[in-house]
Parts: structure tokens; sequence; C-alpha cells
């Protein structure tokens, strides 16, 4: 008689229940995993797209406020289909439309770098390389007025090439941003569904926290390829006559799209293979009540509006900032964007880290509940608010660029008399050269003193070649003595000075600081949206969240900060047909206040909404 054998997975009465959990949980486990690299990819495009707005600024020579406008297209994208997605997604395969918003994403970034392959090559017309004959102008173009109109023949117009390439880099980023819209919402709401309810905070700090990787390493991307010259591969570098530090380099922009598009790309594979659902998902399933009565249900719950009013005042002031950070690290300190993108990725972006998964540690230790999360959540944001007010002593002098910010005799200007629209660049010392107002080849004398062009120096002839290129006998160069050799500059604006240096390290301590007391409130914040509403509503509830932040902090924020900046130039370059470029020189003090205050005000107005609430 034989004897029947019971499978080491099964019992007498069906299969282990020991088996099937533990199977789960290494499902559950598989997901998390998944998440955390998908949002490192997310992380890392995104913050990439971040690292290059200067780059693409100057390749397409666009004011701020377009690249500003580019840069929010990620946003447009990804309000079209948000909120559909949160809501009817959550009765789908939610691992499956994370992956596929992967491949969307990846495909976005890979259109983003497209355009550098159809403009040519980028041509820096310089004195030190390719002398040009500049025409004769009987009236000298004040600076502040409309570039010249035309420098060039219309032939050579007809093939620039590229002026309108900068909309390929506009789809591709809101192609990006359709592609990233299942990746929050429905991942979030489906650990939330499988984990205990006491580490659920855990949980998503631990996603936030390696999801930080991603910036840290955008921004590293972004310095490295901000180091190499656009067309590298294809332009002898040595004998270029600029560098990283002048207004008219430009990085290898694209290349970083290409990578974090592979990185992407991989990161959408494993969700694939991973199950719709759990049976813990099937236990508490309920039927969804529909979009318009769960959304009513939602807004009508009191706590989740207080924090949505809030969450946009300060997603408002964090965007605007954090998108121009590294501009305003270069215009104010005189950082080359290499140097600016490599501090972000290892100096605030790892204490960002840190802080969100302490405070997630720090709500599952004490088990804070709805109100105490979201009065953490708000005392840590408002207090690294108020660490920016240290930022407006941290500031740098205007560089000293003759009839700019000085005249030529040395004397400072006031900004004021800066804006006056009847100054010019010239002085008597360079009446006689034949000069255009619009050019931008800045020269260092050795008193300190910059001069936008060497024929605005009053320079009459040059030695050396590329980098090494010095000219001599420059009229405008004050000397104290008729010294020769003393009346030559060289290629570049004057370096800062030593005390902008020790500025500038207190600015970034201050600014580390104050990332890292903000971050402590992310978890809490995140979970306190959780807690607050029903759980069927939680996919919802976050995709509204998102929806409402972007559409009115993340759209509107790059784009009036972009034209806050715009409004400070005091140099604009000009493109090759006529009409304005990007700008070449900032006031670095009415740059500072704009920015700096505009923060502020949206943070005021934050604390005053709670205080009313």
């Amino acid at each position: 008689m034989t004897v029947p054998t019971i499978d080491d997975n099964t019992t007498a009465n069906g299969p282990d229940k020991k088996s099937t959990k533990d199977s789960c949980c290494s499902a559950f486990k598989m997901f998390v995993m998944s998440l955390s690299f998908a949002y490192f990819s997310k992380a890392l495009a995104g913050t990439y797209m971040k690292s290059s707005i200067t780059q693409i600024e100057r390749r397409f020579d666009l004011p701020s406020s377009t690249v500003g406008l580019i840069d929010v297209s990620f946003e447009m994208g990804n309000l079209l289909f948000l909120v559909l997605v949160s809501h009817f997604g959550a009765n789908m395969h939610r691992p499956r439309l994370i992956g596929s918003g992967c491949f969307l994403m990846a495909v976005g970034s890979a259109v983003t770098g497209l355009p550098h392959f159809f403009m040519g090559r980028y041509v820096c017309f310089t004195t030190a390389v390719d002398p040009l004959d500049i025409i004769m102008q009987s009236n000298y173009s004040d600076i502040y007025s409309e570039p010249l109109q035309k420098t060039y023949t219309g032939l050579d117009c007809v093939k620039e090439h590229g002026s309108n390439m900068w909309v390929y880099v506009f789809l591709g980023n809101a192609l990006r941003g359709i592609g990233e819209t299942p990746v929050t919402p429905l991942g979030i709401s489906y650990i939330d569904d499988f984990a205990k309810a006491e580490s659920s905070a855990f949980y998503i700090a631990c996603l936030q926290t390696i999801a930080l990787l991603g910036p840290m390493f955008g921004y590293l991307l972004g310095s490295m390829c901000a180091k190499l010259y656009v067309d590298i591969g294809f332009v002898n570098v040595d004998g270029l006559a600029i560098t990283p530090k002048d207004a008219r380099w430009v990085g290898a922009w694209w290349l970083g799209f290409f990578v974090s598009a592979t990185v992407t790309l991989l990161a959408g594979i494993p969700f694939w293979f991973l199950p719709r659902s759990l049976p813990k998902q099937e236990a508490v399933h309920k039927d969804n009540p529909g979009f318009l009565p769960s959304l009513k249900r939602l807004l009508g719950t009191p706590a989740y509006f207080l924090l949505l009013c809030g969450s946009v005042l300060k997603f408002n002031s964090l965007t605007g900032l954090f998108t121009f950070k590294a501009k305003y690290m270069e215009q104010q300190f005189g950082q080359s964007a290499s140097r600016a993108n490599f501090l972000l990725g290892v100096l605030n972006l790892p204490v960002i880290s840190v802080g969100i998964f302490l405070g997630g540690l720090l709500m599952k230790r004490y088990r804070l509940s709805v109100v105490s999360g979201a009065k953490f959540s708000f005392l840590t944001s408002f207090s690294a608010y108020l660490l920016l007010l240290l930022q407006f002593g941290t500031k740098c002098d205007n560089p000293r660029l003759a009839g700019l910010t000085v005249s030529y005799n040395g004397y400072e200007k006031r900004t004021t008399e800066v804006n006056v629209l009847k100054r010019t660049l010239f002085s008597q010392c360079n009446l006689g050269c034949v000069c255009s107002a619009a050019e931008w080849e800045p020269v260092c004398s050795d008193n300190g003193i910059t001069y936008l062009s060497p024929c605005l120096a009053g320079c009459t002839s040059s030695t050396g070649y590329g980098k090494n290129t010095v000219f001599h006998n420059c009229s405008c160069v004050l000397t104290p003595s008729p010294v020769e050799g003393r009346t030559s500059v060289s290629l570049g604006q004057c370096p800062r000075g030593p005390q902008c240096s020790r500025t500038f390290t207190s600015y970034m301590a201050v600014s580390v600081l104050s990332s890292f007391i903000n971050s402590l409130g992310v978890t809490p914040a995140y979970m306190v949206i959780i807690r607050c509403i029903n759980p069927e509503l939680k996919a919802l509830a976050l995709g509204i969240q998102t929806l409402v932040i972007r559409t009115l902090g993340g759209i509107p924020a790059p784009v009036y900060f972009g034209a806050l900046i715009d409004s400070t130039c005091l140099k604009w370059g000009m493109k090759k047909c006529g009409g304005r470029g990007a700008c070449r020189l900032y006031d670095s003090d009415m740059y500072r206040c704009a920015v700096l205050m505009k923060t502020n005000v949206l943070v005021e107005r934050l604390r005053s909404t709670i205080k009313r609430r």
C-alpha cells in the first residue's frame, strides 16, 4: 500500500501558509527595491535637467524666463494624466503601469538630448581665434537699448542652425513628465496597502532616502558634463579661447540625458514581473465609489485641504529657488557651473537624505499622530526658511566691469546709475577704436578691472593663441606709471577676491543647515496626508496633491523666478541675426534681493495661512 506524501510546500489542507506568506513578503520587498530604483532614476533625470539650465540657456541663446518655461514642461506633461492615473490606476495593474511610465521617461530623456545632433557645431567667435572685421557704427549703441539688429549678412542668418530646436527639449521634457505620472501615487499607495501601519513611514522614508541618491548623482553628472565642451570629440579643446568660467562656455549638456535615459529604461524592467496584488490587498479591498464622489470626500477633509494649501506655497518657493540655485552660485560668487553642481551634489543632497531618513525614524520611534506629524512638519519647514534670511548677508560685490559697474577711471558706480539708459560702454580712451557695444569678450587687466572686449579696452595688438592670448597697448587700462607691459590685458573676467571665497563658504554652510532642517519634515508630511483620509482615497489624495502643487507651484515658479532674474541683467548677449540672447552679466545685489525676497514672501504667506486656520 502506497503511503501518500505531502509536498514540502503543501499540507493536507492545501498550500503551506508560511510559504505563501514568504512569497508575498519577497514580492513586496522586490517592489520596494524596484520602486526605489525608479525613484532614483526619475530624480537623476529631473535633477540633471535643472543642473543643465545654464548650459541650455547659453546653447540656445535664451533668457532665463524661457528656460524656466522649458523646465516646467515636465510639470505640464505630468498634469495631463495625473488625476486619471491616480484614480483609475489604483484598480489596475499598478506595477506594470509604473513600468510603462519608466519607459516613457526614458524616451523623453532621449528626445531632450537629440537636438544636439541636428544643430551643427557651437560657434563662439572671439578675436583670439577668429578675428572679424567689425562694421563701423556712426552712433554707438547704448548698452541697454536693443542689440544691433544684424551683424552678419542675411545669407548667414538663413544658414544658422537650431534657432528653434529648443522646442524639442520642451517636448522631450514634457514626455518625461507624462511617464512620471504613475510612479509616485501608485507606488506609495501600493506600499501603504501591504506594509504594517506602523512600518509605512519607515518604508517611505527609506524609499525617499534612496531616491535622493538620484539628485546627488544628477548634480555630479551635471558637474562632469559641464566640464566637457559641448562638441567634445569634434573640436580641439586646447585651441579654445574660453574656459568653463566664461559666460559663453557651453558644456556637453546633451550627454547626461542619454545616460539618464538608459538608467530609467533599466529601472522599469522589474515592474513587469511583479504581481498585481497581494493577499492583504484582497482582504481589505473596497469598491471605488467613483471619481467625483471620491474627489468631493477628499476635498471635504479639512486637514487634507489645509496641508494642500501649505504645500502649494512651500513648493512654489522651493521650486523657483532650486531651479536656479546653481545659476545663483555662479552669478553671486563667481563659481563655474561644474563646481556649483558638484557642491550641490556632495553637500546639500546627502544631508537631505539623512534628514528624510531621520524624519521617518522619529515618526516611527515616537508614534507621532496626524496632528503631531503636521506640527512637526510645519515647524521644520518654517525654521529652515528663517535661515534663508541669513543669506541676505552672504554676498559678493559686483564684478568690476568698466562702463557697467565701474567707470573707466576705476570709480564705483551706483546700481541706480548703471540702469540709466544713456550710460554707454564708451569713453574717451576708446573713441578712436571701431568697437561694437554688443561685443562680449571680457579681458582682465592688472588693476583688477574687467573690460567687455579688447577693443573697448583700447588695445591695438596681441600675442599668443587661444586661452594664452594677451592684448597689448590698451589705452583704457589705468596704470600708476607708463611702464611697458602694464597696459596689457588677458582673456577672461578678473577673479573675485578672497573675501568673496569666505562669503561663499558661509553661504554653503547656511544652505546645508537649512536643507537638513527642512528635510526632517518631509516624511511626516507624507504620512499625515495618507493617515488623515480614508484608505481607499490614498492614491487619489497623492495624485491631487501632486496636481495642485505642480499647477499652482511647480509651473509658474520657474517662469516668474526666471523673469525676475532677467530683470537684473546688466549686459545681454546678441543673437547672430539680431535680437536679445542670453544674459552675460547680472547685477549681484538686485539678483540676490529679487530671488531671496520672493522666497521669504511666500514663506510668510504660508505662516499666516496656518495661523489663521
